[in-house]
């Protein structure tokens, strides 16, 4: 097999993460590509051979999938943000429970898998979207949405987007349509000027409150007049939601991310209230937040079942945020011991936490490798819920030397999970039970909880 062959063949299954696996010369070869489903024939251009494992990318769906449907997205497959929307929703369930327990089986055993728990909502379902201002071919008019699939460049306006509810998408073709028509240049990622970098959106789903922050660089004359027209624009749209405020962040760094290096308020104020649980919970335009906040009532509701009785223990939530997990099992426990790394996050726990009239959480900021040797206390139980790429194994190490009986991570990539929970399994701890929760319709990512016992010997 090599390099720029073409061939046709079919998809015989997709493994985490968006891994389609093509059967080519009699199923005897295989082509890793991206971006398909189970059943489709495929046309497919091998761009890379090594160690005799080929990947490639899709030219054309020769034959689609008998489960195949219509996407709801008019943008989907010209947008990167969705993968699956060509899936109905129950055989995305089907193929993200089978991705998860084909990972875990490959390190544990004898555990009870209890499938996967749906989105309360499929449709409309994000809380927050990180727009990108660009064009979406070269020198072509200004863009707004997200990066098109498979393109560091391009961005694709998606003014139709469904993963989003009604008000992003009119917010969204306000700023756009304001911003051409003043001709204002979008911040070239290559050349390093420009203007208009991103535009974040927030909206509660319990309170219907919304944040509008526009991220752009410093160099723009006339700036003050140019964003009291934006926000003058905005506040004539007719919603369903209500603005808690309209900022602008200036962002001078050269990194193509969303950086706060000082916020202004132009409306209102810089944070909102969302409700989880019978809980509240101040939301700012960069804090951390889980992005389905009905999604994230099943997730949590599903850690507080594994975790069970816990009203005379002491509970160390690692990797804590903005301690959501924390405060939600805080009124059944003896106490609570937050550790994160973004200080942000930290106050904004503990504040959260007084909100809620919670008297027996703590919250400590730092790296939970360092912080962990500083902690005064002695926990009964521990809940892991670490970023994409797991827990850092010295860190897991120490956790482990606590000895606890009753550990419940969660994750948000199956990889890393299965690494961890070789070790995890390796040093004493069996895997009771597992339960996926989807987080993100349309897209291959899934939420994973798991609950461990310590091994008595």
């Amino acid at each position: 097999m090599k390099k720029g062959s073409v061939y046709e063949g079919r998809v015989s299954c997709v493994k985490f993460p968006n891994k389609g696996i093509v059967k080519v010369d009699g199923e005897e070869k295989e082509i890793i590509v991206k971006n398909a489903i189970p059943g489709q024939t495929v046309k497919v251009s091998v761009n890379k051979v090594r160690k005799g494992k080929a990947e490639g990318r899709i030219l054309e769906v020769v034959e689609p999938s008998e489960m195949e449907i219509q996407p709801p997205c008019p943008h989907f497959g010209a947008c990167g943000g969705c993968t699956y929307q060509n899936l109905p929703y129950e055989e995305q369930l089907k193929l993200k429970e089978a991705q998860v327990k084909e990972l875990l089986d490959g390190v544990i055993s004898n555990y009870i898998f209890d499938g996967i728990k749906e989105s309360p909502v499929k449709e409309c379902y994000r809380n927050k979207m990180e727009f990108s201002f660009g064009d979406e071919y070269k020198d072509g008019p200004l863009s707004l949405g997200m990066h098109k699939r498979g393109s560091f460049h391009d961005i694709v306006t998606v003014s139709d987007c469904r993963i989003v509810d009604e008000d992003y998408r009119k917010i969204l073709e306000c700023t756009r349509n304001y911003f051409a028509a003043q001709s204002v240049p979008f911040y070239h990622r290559m050349r390093h000027e420009g203007y208009l970098r991103h535009l974040l959106v927030r909206k509660a789903v319990k309170t219907q409150e919304i944040l509008v922050d526009l991220i752009t660089t410093t160099t723009y004359t006339g700036e003050d007049a140019l964003l009291e027209g934006w926000k003058d624009a905005l506040l004539a749209l007719e919603l369903d939601g209500t603005f808690a405020g309209i900022l602008h962040t200036k962002n001078d760094s050269l990194a193509d991310v969303v950086k706060d290096e000082g916020t202004e308020i132009l409306f209102g104020q810089d944070f909102f209230y969302e409700e989880l649980l019978g809980l509240k919970f101040k939301i700012t335009p960069f804090s951390f937040f889980q992005t389905n906040s009905l999604g994230a009532e099943v997730l949590y509701q599903t850690a507080r079942d594994y975790i069970g009785e816990t009203k005379d223990k002491v509970i160390f939530d690692l990797y804590s945020g903005t301690g959501t997990i924390a405060q939600i099992v805080a009124p059944v426990a003896k106490k609570v011991v937050g550790v994160e790394i973004v200080e942000e996050a930290v106050e904004a726990a503990r504040e959260n936490a007084t909100l809620n009239n919670l008297e027996n959480c703590s919250f400590w900021a730092g790296d939970v490798l360092k912080v962990i040797d500083d902690l005064q206390e002695v926990p009964d139980l521990i809940i892991l819920d670490p970023p994409r790429d797991g827990v850092h194994p010295k860190a897991l190490e120490k956790i482990i030397d606590f000895g606890v009986d009753t550990m419940v991570y969660i994750s948000c990539k199956p990889t890393s999970l299965a690494r961890d929970l070789e070790m995890l399994t390796g040093r004493g701890y069996k895997v009771e039970r597992v339960s996926c929760v989807d987080l993100f319709p349309g897209t291959y990512h899934v939420e994973t909880c798991v609950l461990l016992q310590r091994r008595t010997m």
